[in-house]
């Protein structure tokens, strides 16, 4: 099956957003752990918890455009269908 430009971006995004979460949580944790420990980790927490929402978005538009272009081919079918009859 080919895959649009669209589809790539939206891979490439999701792909770079588990790095971003994975090294994003390691620098977040560094950085605060100055600050204390249950600082740093509360900030880690929030910041993966805002990462997954941003990936969950990402994949809802994947969705979103796998839903558009199935209507299209439905419509294609019954329009086929209504001219036939």
């Amino acid at each position: 099956m080919q895959k649009d430009i669209y589809d790539k971006i939206i891979s490439f995004l999701q792909g770079a957003s588990w790095a971003v979460v994975l090294f994003g949580a390691l620098i977040t944790f560094e950085i605060f752990s100055t600050f204390g420990i249950v600082l740093a980790i509360f900030l880690t927490i929030f910041f993966i918890f805002i990462s997954l929402f941003l990936i969950l978005l990402l994949d809802t538009f994947a969705v979103n455009r796998e839903r558009l272009e199935e209507a299209k081919k439905q419509t294609k079918l019954l329009e086929e269908l209504n001219l036939k009859n």
